[in-house]
């Protein structure tokens, strides 16, 4: 397998994930801030300019966080990262989806590029607010789920590399407080010899 990942980008969930399963991937560094993700070399792999992205073993590419998430689980049950019986998985896609559809791509997009939202530069303060607002609610509601829990589903399963990533992008990135469940996740997601690697292998930690 092979994920084409940026350091620090929401791939950073997926670079977990393979960590956690142990089997043998390549990591292929994608340099957003320079614009390779347009470039021939990677919209050949994927069009869609955006990662995670990953080949798996046959050669096809899987793209989208969550779909990637989901078929890594399900590849490798050894792993132990989808949840057990039909109600928990849906709820771990859920949550992953909320992760990646809500906080990521209506609340952060909006912090960082509010051109996208609105051209006219004297709304972009508003649309960053907007943005904040939405994550910050986000977190909340994430944190009721949390509510006298280790992790999101039970045991440690695929959702909680995305609750990772945002977590890491308000507190890691941006010095924000988390609330106090999603603290503690995020506490116990860096306490994992899988994020650790991660996190020194992008040149996080």
């Amino acid at each position: 397998m092979k994920l084409y990942y940026s350091p620090g980008a929401c791939s950073v969930g997926i670079h977990v994930l393979l960590e956690e399963i142990g089997a043998p991937y390549q990591a292929q560094l994608v340099n957003l801030k320079e614009g390779a993700q347009h470039k021939p070399e990677f919209t050949g792999v994927n069009p869609k300019s955006k990662v995670p992205t990953l080949e798996r073993e046959d050669g096809s590419i899987l793209t989208e966080y969550p779909a990637i998430a989901f078929w890594l689980a399900s590849r490798f049950p050894t792993a132990r990262l989808m949840p057990s019986g039909m109600e928990a998985q849906a709820r771990a896609l859920e949550l992953t989806d909320y992760c990646v559809a809500t906080l990521h791509m209506q609340g952060f997009s909006r912090m960082f590029r509010p051109v996208n939202f609105a051209p006219s530069e004297a709304d972009h303060e508003a649309v960053k607010k907007r943005g904040e607002e939405i994550f910050a609610k986000g977190l909340g509601l994430l944190d009721k789920a949390l509510n006298g829990n280790d992790y999101l589903v039970g045991d440690f399963s695929f959702a909680d590399s995305a609750l990772f990533y945002v977590s890491f992008w308000w507190n890691g990135r941006l010095g924000k407080e988390l609330p106090a469940n999603v603290a503690g996740h995020y506490a116990r997601m860096k306490a994992r010899p899988s994020v650790q690697r991660v996190m020194a292998a992008e040149g996080l930690a």
